[in-house]
This record gives C-alpha cells, structure tokens and sequence, in this order.
C-alpha cells in the first residue's frame, strides 16, 4: 500500500537522487534538491557544487532555490515545495525561511548537522515568521544509501 502523504513524493525524490548522483560524479557529497511550483512542475534543480566551485554556500538547496526565483516571478515560494534528498542543515534551513518555501520533503535524516527536526528544528521555530510543512522520510534507504556508497569509497 502507497503511503498517501509520501507517496506522491517518490517521483521527485527520484529526480533529487539523480541531482545526487551528479554531485557524486563531481566529488560532492551527493545531495539534490527539486524545487515544485504550486502546480507540481519543476522549477529548478540544484546539486551540491562546493568542490566544484569551491563555494561553501554551494549547498543543493540554496542553489535550488536562487535557480527557483526566476521561473517563480520572484524570491517568495511561498506555494512551492523543496524535495531533498538529505535533511537541510542550518544554512539550508535559514535559506528556506527566508524564501518562504511552503513545504519541505527531505529522505534521510542527518543526525549530525540536521535543522528540520533532528539536531535542530529551524524551519518550524515558533519565533520565527514563516514555517513550512515538513514530511520527512521520503525513500529515506535510498537517500541515505546515495551517501553512504559516497563516503564508503572515499
């Protein structure tokens, strides 16, 4: 049985896992990122490109989103939806507030330097003036399969 609130993100996540597989490629740690309109169309992808380009900010998620504004009509996301394949670190998380993203899919969780509900819960801090869905979880095996292949062989 399909579960009905991740189910519908399997298809994207498959999408961020390919983004995944291109950091990979590069010698990045394998992270992608699919932003959705409110139609469910894709408005940008981004993969981690720190080694690439030597930019600490070059995190799937910013790059997603800056790449999102565009094909948006400008920075606000507010309908749109975030699909990453790691749970957003606190950079991410900051990027994702202040982009008012409406909701955020991450698969697998990081334990160590995650701020949508593991280490931290940014995104969904009451003091802050935006927070966004979360639903976590989604081909979290996989996602976190992509990292650990990554580091195996490193």
């Amino acid at each position: 049985m399909t579960d009905p609130v991740r189910g519908p993100w399997e298809a994207p996540m498959r999408l961020a896992l390919a983004e995944a597989g291109q950091a990979a490629l590069a010698g990045d740690v394998p992270v992608g990122a699919v932003v959705l309109g409110p139609d469910g169309a894709v408005l940008a992808t981004g993969h981690n490109e720190r080694e690439l380009t030597g930019d600490p900010t070059a995190h799937a998620e910013v790059l997603a989103i800056r790449r999102a504004a565009g094909p948006a009509g400008g920075w606000r996301l507010t309908d749109c939806t975030l699909v990453v394949t790691l749970e957003p670190c606190t950079m991410c998380a900051g990027a994702i507030t202040q982009s008012r993203v409406g909701r955020v899919v991450f698969g697998a969780w990081d334990e160590k330097a995650g701020a949508v509900g593991s280490l931290w819960d940014v995104v969904r801090d009451r003091r802050l003036n935006h927070r966004p869905e979360v639903i976590a979880g989604v081909l979290e095996p996989e996602c976190a399969r992509a990292l650990t292949d990554f580091f195996r062989h490193r």
